[in-house]
């Protein structure tokens, strides 16, 4: 089984006409996902990468059902972007933009909060579902299909833990990444709301940083709500305060959000916490292997 994308799942590219929507829709076709519709203002009307293209979001669901965006437009136009697929009935909005303005994001999450479309990033690798669907720019062939479900904030750290995982035999029901700004859409608590539904994911791995309370969040729902196992990796231990580590929202600030804190945490919710990003594969073997026997 799967979250939130599948084989079925139709997708629009907006901003498919640039360098990094040209690029990315070639490797999601290929890949195998369903990309029906692109869509760049004024360029309605042709075929791109073998796609059509509309010159609006309205245009491409209501000509082809698009159910999924995917956003490849620059920074200052991409709040707008996420508007107007929410407007147009879109329920899953994918906006992989890194630098988006805080105020202008702001705007478009309170729009969203009224609407029932959901949002994955902005600033995320994506979401993949192996061997059925990717959104993103995520590579699709170090994933193996399988039940263990993955929610990240670090793109290169969820690489090195699929890598890991496939490595050992052991598959993927869905990876995210659920985007490195201090203003995103879905949360940990929102993804792991999902993967606790979904009967085709065993066991999930949070990977988390430094910054914000969402690390906590999840420690409460885990505690409270959730019956699968749950491992965690916390990246961050050694950065020093009030200074910004890669994400926007990577910070630790007036002694929040600090890697310490969030890893005790976890630990007392009776999460499984890795200490070692190179161990998270191996503890997640354990953790099967204890829940099987």
């Amino acid at each position: 089984m799967s979250i939130l994308v599948d084989k079925s799942t139709r997708v629009v590219i907006q901003g498919i006409t640039g360098s990094e929507g040209t690029f990315h829709t070639a490797r999601m076709v290929e890949y195998g996902t369903d990309v029906v519709a692109g869509v760049t203002p004024g360029k309605g009307g042709i075929f791109h990468q073998g796609v059509p293209v509309f010159n609006t979001v309205r245009e491409a669901v209501k000509q082809t059902g698009a159910e999924v965006s995917a956003i490849f437009v620059r920074p200052a136009f991409a709040a707008d972007a996420i508007m107007e697929a929410a407007e147009a009935g879109v329920r899953l909005v994918v906006c992989l933009t890194e630098g988006i303005p805080t105020f202008d994001m702001l705007v478009a999450r309170r729009y969203l909060d009224q609407r029932k479309t959901k949002l994955i990033g902005p600033n995320t690798p994506g979401i993949i579902t192996p061997g059925q669907c990717k959104v993103g720019v995520m590579a699709g062939y170090i994933h193996k299909k399988g039940s263990i479900g993955i929610a990240s904030r670090s793109g290169t750290l969820t690489y090195e833990v699929v890598y890991q995982l496939t490595n050992r035999g052991i598959g993927q029901s869905t990876c995210i990444g659920i985007g490195g700004d201090p203003v995103i859409g879905l949360s940990f608590v929102d993804l792991l709301q999902y993967f606790e539904e979904d009967p085709g994911t065993e066991a999930v791995v949070l990977i988390g940083e430094i910054g914000g309370s969402q690390e906590e969040e999840a420690a409460e729902f885990f505690r409270t709500r959730m019956s699968k196992p749950l491992i965690a990796f916390i990246a961050g231990v050694t950065a020093p305060p009030e200074r910004r580590m890669g994400h926007a929202g990577a910070i630790v600030s007036r002694g929040q959000g600090d890697a310490q804190t969030k890893i005790r945490v976890l630990g007392e919710s009776g999460i499984a916490v890795v200490r070692n990003p190179a161990d998270v594969g191996e503890t997640v073997a354990g953790v099967l292997e204890a829940r099987r026997a």
